[in-house]
């Protein structure tokens, strides 16, 4: 459980319960697809996770980690059994996976193998993404674009404007989830030459960009309430976004980040399931 990060798991499910609602807007649930959709979607995230702490581990960049235990670098588990519970989760997400291809369309599984390629080599291959930078652009992509809106298409058949204006929102407060991960990361990032995007830009900018990435999801809510009034609803959690912010903003560091990470995720998981809601009604 502690090598699944349950803390991060609303980044894959969020966008699934969105996705649903947009499809229920466009007059359409396929209950048995929005459930593997979701299966897929945790599954995978589940399985970056392992493939994550598997080859952070190996190369030793976790060996002076400030954050959450990690399963290899820790010795809690061997590095073999780590990797096989990362394939285990991707091939248990291609599974189900190939049932929705079959049911909306065999392109689908160009996607799918993207996926699984990008939880693979965010920091697995000889030139992991993660470690330059691209972090948070492939997580704004897969965790929030591809996620709610593939959901959506699924069911639906095919692209509604309202299924890419809700996608983006999700997208962000994963994309946050990740900064304030990597924000908490800097020193020991730096020393293992680890050059993410908050290492580049320096700890400042970062916090600038966790704040962008927390409140432009509430602004871009009103923007979707042009297409669906109820989007509106999505302002209820920006109470529950405070508490992280200030926190941010007032330059917590370290372990001080820890707890910040899960309000994070429960901002997103409040912000997600009030849009998911009002897109439905």
């Amino acid at each position: 459980m502690a090598g699944a990060r349950p803390r991060t798991l609303p980044a894959s499910a969020v966008p699934v319960a969105v996705g649903t609602a947009v499809a229920h807007a466009g007059g359409q649930v396929i209950w048995w697809r929005a459930v593997l959709a979701l299966f897929v979607s945790v599954a995978l995230q589940v399985g970056t996770n392992y493939a994550n702490d598997y080859s952070d581990g190996v190369r030793g960049t976790d060996d002076a980690r400030v954050g959450p235990v990690r399963l290899v670098a820790s010795g809690l588990r061997p590095a073999p059994a780590v990797r096989a519970a990362a394939l285990a989760a991707f091939g248990l997400a291609g599974v189900a996976g190939l049932a929705l291809a079959a049911a909306a369309g065999w392109w689908l599984l160009i996607v799918g193998a993207a996926c699984i390629a990008a939880g693979w080599f965010y920091t697995g291959g000889p030139r992991p993404y993660g470690y330059a930078g691209f972090g948070e652009l492939f997580v704004f992509v897969f965790f929030g674009l591809v996620a709610t809106v593939g959901t959506a298409y699924v069911q639906l058949g095919h692209f509604t404007a309202l299924c890419w204006l809700a996608a983006v929102p999700i997208g962000l407060l994963a994309v946050a989830l990740l900064v304030v991960n990597n924000l908490r990361d800097i020193p020991g990032d730096t020393a293992a030459g680890k050059q993410t995007l908050a290492v580049r830009v320096g700890a400042s900018a970062t916090r600038h960009l966790y704040t962008g990435c927390v409140l432009a999801p509430f602004a871009l809510a009103v923007g979707a309430a042009a297409v669906r009034f109820g989007a509106l609803l999505a302002l209820v959690a920006l109470p529950v976004a405070l508490a992280p912010l200030r926190q941010v903003r007032d330059g917590a560091s370290g372990p001080a980040l820890i707890p910040v990470l899960g309000d994070t995720g429960r901002t997103q998981l409040a912000f997600g399931l009030m849009l998911a809601v009002g897109i439905w009604i």
